[in-house]
């Protein structure tokens, strides 16, 4: 196989988004659409990808990085012009050229590897990906000769009636001989309507020239769908959220119900795990084995060890070992770090905490900037009072204490292990090892005063 190099057009505003987000950033399962066209050619190790920039540029290379070369197509002239801007990164190199775009995200590597074989096969100087769709009205059509060869790209305006019944279209993705690509490039003329340069010309250039042109039909037509608006944008969502979860079924992971589960590019799932009904596994995040995550759970950045369950919570960058319990209704937020068989309950909230083994967070309590220890008890209502209204200060629970319900720790304070803090109490002092603590006013019953103090109802 020769050298593979791609050129990514990424320059086009965008208008029909509506949006002050640049069109090839906004994101399909998670990923920016140029992202997703750039992954998949690493994924192929293509040599060079030179993505053409234009509007948004310094968005593009925030996003993007130094992973590749960026041309810059300061007026958007048509897509031969596009081309034509990386020129000098292409114009030493012999082998093969792809031609994609950036708003064209659900390309797989499959159909790319099958593009390219079968350009080479052929032996072709340029080969065109098509696609048979029920209605090509608007698209450039193939017309083939009885032997199959590409004889022309017609556009629908310039279609007879009968070339306008084909249904193969011109997807505008294509591989090129690099150096018949740059010959072909210099020849293209705007005399045309819109006074712009257009790579279909490429392709009637060379054949005047007596090359080879090929066309390689999409088995999946839908792969070569471009995003220009918002419903086609929620489309492609749609379609690359049923591909990701039917990769991750197919792995072993069961997913109840596919239609309410969205699943984000590049989360990775094990086997055996149950992915129950509105669930959201947002980028970032890893799911171990034999896990049941949802319903109604929503985890952005997070690492889940074998065997962990999670119901209706929100985690955001954390952890969670081996065997541990979280929800329902939990909040676990960025540095949280859960241990292995934790129990994590009910109105819990986690803020950058470290939880022990075997420890219990059982319901309605807040543990921030806090570092709990091995089978500790955390009883419910209990408060870690981390902040002072100027700086974050740590809670530390060693291990095997109990904190009985109702609690305030008061930051910064240490329990010592084995320690005990008897229900309702305020701690501002650390609490030694195997000590009992009690920080409340002792409780005075006054016989018969409930009688003197008003109170609706009352009676006379």
């Amino acid at each position: 196989m020769s050298k593979i190099h791609a050129v990514v057009l990424a320059a086009g505003q965008g208008t029909r988004m509506k949006s002050k987000l640049y069109k090839v950033l906004h994101p399909v399962c998670g990923k920016p659409m140029v992202q997703h066209v750039v992954d998949t050619l690493a994924s192929m190790r293509v040599e060079d990808v030179i993505v053409v920039v234009g509007h948004g540029a310094d968005a593009v290379r925030s996003r993007l990085g130094d992973r590749v070369t960026y041309a810059l197509q300061k007026e958007q002239l048509g897509t031969a012009h596009a081309v034509q801007q990386a020129v000098p990164f292409l114009q030493a190199k012999e082998g093969t050229t792809f031609i994609l775009y950036g708003d064209v995200p659900l390309l797989s590597e499959e159909t790319l590897t099958a593009l390219l074989r079968y350009h080479e096969e052929q032996q072709a100087a340029a080969t065109v990906l098509t696609a048979v769709v029920p209605d090509p009205t608007g698209y450039g059509r193939i017309v083939r000769s009885e032997t199959g060869e590409v004889q022309a790209i017609v556009e629908h305006k310039d279609a007879t009636p009968e070339e306008r019944v084909i249904r193969e279209i011109n997807t505008g993705i294509y591989c090129f001989d690099n150096q018949k690509l740059l010959k072909a490039l210099a020849q293209v003329k705007n005399d045309n309507a819109q006074g712009e340069y257009y790579v279909t010309d490429c392709i009637g250039i060379l054949r005047e020239a007596g090359e080879k042109v090929a066309a390689f039909e999409a088995v999946d037509p839908d792969e070569t769908m471009g995003v220009n608006d918002r419903s086609q944008l929620a489309e492609a969502e749609a379609y690359m959220r049923k591909r990701i979860a039917v990769r991750h079924m197919k792995n072993g992971v069961t997913i109840v119900d596919p239609a309410s589960t969205y699943i984000e590019a590049d989360v990775v799932i094990g086997a055996d795990t149950v992915i129950q009904p509105g669930t959201y596994l947002r980028a970032g995040t890893t799911i171990g084995a034999d896990c049941v995550i949802g319903p109604q759970a929503d985890l952005s950045n997070v690492q889940v060890a074998d065997r962990v369950t999670i119901s209706y919570s929100v985690m955001v960058d954390a952890r969670v070992e081996a065997d541990s319990t979280v929800g329902p209704f939990a909040y676990v937020r960025p540095g949280t770090e859960i241990g292995p068989s934790v129990k994590i309950g009910d109105f819990v909230e986690l803020k950058n905490a470290k939880i022990g083994k075997g420890t219990k967070v059982p319901h309605l309590s807040y543990v921030g900037d806090a570092e709990i220890g091995e089978g500790v008890n955390i009883g419910c209502g209990t408060i870690t009072v981390n902040y002072d209204g100027a700086v974050k200060h740590k809670t530390v629970v060693m291990d095997g204490s109990f904190i009985g319900c109702n609690t305030n720790l008061v930051a910064p304070v240490t329990v010592g292990q084995q320690a005990y803090v008897a229900a309702g109490s305020t701690i501002t002092q650390d609490v030694p090892d195997e000590a009992l603590a009690i920080a409340r006013e002792r409780q005075i019953n006054k016989p018969g005063y409930a009688n003197k103090l008003p109170r609706k109802g009352k009676k006379d």
